[in-house]
């Protein structure tokens, strides 16, 4: 059985025209239902995170101005969501569903949750619909509770991890690797542990034949005892604002291979979605249904 987080607060409505897909995160639940990849006993309904494990990651002054609604205008434009009580509710319990995943994951060897992969999340700021960055705040977590000794952050979004690089940069303890486009935002990017910038178009064979060759390596070299991933769907050729020419079914494939070795290993994961932006809906919950499947496949 999976244990997947999701809130009612994820399917938060935004401004009249605002282009950030909120509805597959009511759409991909219902979805994972109908066709019967998940029971509703797999999901759980998750909590706000306590403002302590927040201050672990992120800077208590820019928390306390987030709580407050106190960012500034600049600070808003990165953002790029209205700003709102209700929002940073949302942020707050979808890290919440992180960290419980996360400790589920150490029992039953993977979680899930609906929303999550706020990596663009800085210890001081927010970036790019991220206000808080969940998998550091659940990674930091694991490690201030003795749940983890070395963690591993595989990051397979299309778009750098620059929050989660910022956060961790001096500490050993976290490892951060992320797979991106080259050309793609953040166009200044930040230096993870282990970069892999993709060229434009990139296909499946290519994609897939150079994450086989790094990450059974990584895992060699790091011994992690705990792996979040970031399991973004905006690989895909159809995304608007991915540049790779990825198919569905080759993200299919990286979700079996990177969720395979790991069950293979025997390292417990916690999955966040991260983004996943086609003009279709229908592709969307489709690469974002396929983590799901895979992993019941896997841990049932």
């Amino acid at each position: 059985m999976l244990s997947i987080a999701f809130h009612p607060i994820y399917q938060l409505p935004l401004p009249e025209g605002h282009r950030f897909p909120m509805e597959k995160y009511e759409l991909l639940p219902k979805q994972l239902l109908h066709e019967g990849t998940c029971s509703q006993a797999d999901f759980f309904e998750p909590t706000a995170i306590d403002q302590r494990s927040i201050e672990q990651v992120h800077c208590p002054d820019y928390l306390q101005r987030l709580l407050t609604l106190q960012l500034d205008r600049k600070e808003m434009r990165k953002i790029g969501f209205p700003l709102s009580q209700q929002l940073i509710d949302r942020e707050i319990i979808i890290a919440g569903g992180t960290v419980e995943g996360a400790k589920r994951a150490l029992k039953t060897g993977i979680a899930m949750n609906i929303a999550g992969g706020t990596h663009h999340a800085f210890s001081k700021r927010g970036e790019a619909f991220c206000l808080l960055n969940d998998q550091a705040i659940a990674a930091q977590y694991l490690l201030d509770h003795q749940l983890a000794k070395k963690i591993l952050i595989v990051d397979l979004d299309v778009h750098q991890g620059n929050g989660t690089a910022e956060i961790f940069k001096d500490n050993p303890a976290v490892f951060t690797f992320s797979m991106h486009g080259a050309k793609n935002y953040p166009f200044q990017k930040e230096t993870s542990d282990l970069d892999l910038p993709l060229a434009d178009g990139m296909k499946d064979e290519a994609y897939l034949n150079l994450l086989k060759e790094i990450l059974p390596t990584l895992l060699d070299q790091e011994q992690p005892d705990f792996v979040f991933y970031l399991c973004g769907v905006d690989i895909v050729a159809t995304d608007k604002l991915g540049r790779l020419g990825m198919s569905v079914q080759g993200c299919k494939a990286r979700d079996a291979f990177v969720l395979g070795l790991l069950k293979e290993e025997e390292i417990p994961v916690q999955c966040s979605m991260g983004g996943g932006y086609s003009k279709d809906i229908k592709i969307i919950l489709d690469a974002h249904a396929n983590t799901f499947r895979i992993a019941q496949e896997l841990y049932s």
